[in-house]
This record gives C-alpha cells, sequence and structure tokens, in this order.
C-alpha cells in the first residue's frame, strides 16, 4: 500500500520493480498451531498499515510449505501479463495475510491469476514452459538479496544501491529518493567538470 502512495506522489519519477526474496525457500510443514501462534504476529504491522487487513491465520485450509510456488507463479505473470502483475501481487498479499489461502497450493494460485483478471489456461501454459526459468530466477534474486545483507521483508532498495527494512512512512521513502536524486546530480554535475 505504501509503495502505491508512493507511486501515486511521484508518478514517473519512481518505478516499483518487485524482486524474489524466499521466507521459506525449502518446503517445510510445522505444527498448525505453531503457525497460527507466528502469525499473531502479523497483528503488529497490521496496527501500523490501516489500508491492509491481516487476518491470524484462522481458515482450515492448511499453511503453505514453501513460498517458491507462488514466486514462480509471479515471474510467470510477469512474463505473459506484465500490467497485471501488479494486480497479481495485491491479490496474492491479500490471499495470504487477509484470506489465509494456501499461495503454495497450485490451484489456489491460478484461481487468485483468474481474480487478477489473466487467463488461467494460458498462465498455467506458460508457467509449465518455464518452469526451470521462473525457478531460477527466483533463486537468483534471493541469493542477490542475500548477498546484499536483506534479510527479510519488506526491504526496499534504492537505486539497487542501500536497502531499507521494514515497512516505512511514505514521507521516509519520498525523502530517500530526493536525497539518491540529489547525489546523482551532484556526480553528474562532478564528472561533467571533469571532462
Amino acid at each position: 500500500m505504501r509503495l502505491d502512495h508512493l507511486v501515486e506522489e511521484l508518478g514517473d519519477q519512481v518505478t516499483i520493480e518487485w524482486k524474489s526474496f524466499l521466507l521459506r525457500p525449502e518446503p517445510k510443514t510445522g505444527d498448525r498451531d505453531s503457525f497460527i501462534e507466528y502469525t499473531k504476529s502479523w497483528l503488529r504491522p497490521a496496527d501500523m498499515e490501516p489500508e491492509t487487513t491481516f487476518t491470524v491465520w484462522a481458515s482450515d485450509a492448511d499453511q503453505p510449505s514453501s513460498s517458491m510456488p507462488a514466486q514462480v507463479a509471479a515471474k510467470a505473470v510477469e512474463a505473459l501479463d506484465p500490467d497485471r502483475a501488479p494486480e497479481f501481487h495485491r491479490r496474492l498479499l491479500a490471499a495470504y495475510f487477509t484470506d489465509n489461502r494456501n499461495i503454495g497450493d497450485q490451484d489456489v494460485l491460478l484461481d487468485i491469476v483468474e481474480e487478477a483478471g489473466i487467463d488461467r489456461q494460458q498462465l498455467q501454459e506458460v508457467a509449465e514452459a518455464r518452469s526451470q526459468e521462473f525457478t531460477q530466477q527466483v533463486i537468483d534474486e534471493h541469493n542477490s538479496a542475500m548477498n546484499q545483507g536483506i534479510t527479510g521483508v519488506p526491504t526496499v532498495v534504492f537505486e539497487g544501491s542501500f536497502g531499507v527494512p521494514g515497512a516505512q512512512p511514505v514521507e521516509t521513502y519520498v525523502q530517500l529518493i530526493e536525497r539518491v536524486q540529489a547525489k546523482k546530480q551532484e556526480l553528474a554535475s562532478a564528472d561533467d567538470e571533469n571532462e
């Protein structure tokens, strides 16, 4: 939500590019009671982000055992219909954090694809045909994030150079973008003077 507001405020000055970060890289089925207890930690960010809804897991659905299927599905959506990728991303987050749906389940993911206005069959074909490519892309992005010192989500990386962990107020992001732009202009001016 905050990044949506940032785009609304700054328009073409900012581009959001979502990258993969695997919270559960390897499939792992844990104790349901422990998972439900873990989801209570979602209430803290819920208090800080009034425009979103975080729900303690109350669904009969199993919890996801890995975040890889959702990440691969997101890459397939980006490849098939990049204009709808942001809508898919929003719906994916809502499916997990609000509706308590198992986003590790292929049928659930395909339902979310349809809800985002994307052709289910086409997406399935693209995902199957390019599964290894998308999986490798997810792994590479995750490893790149780890190499940059990123250890969790959300982390916003500006100009590929420095990351800001945790959800920050929009004003903080605006100030950081202004600083990055000023530094780029300063460096460009210095380069011009040296030529």
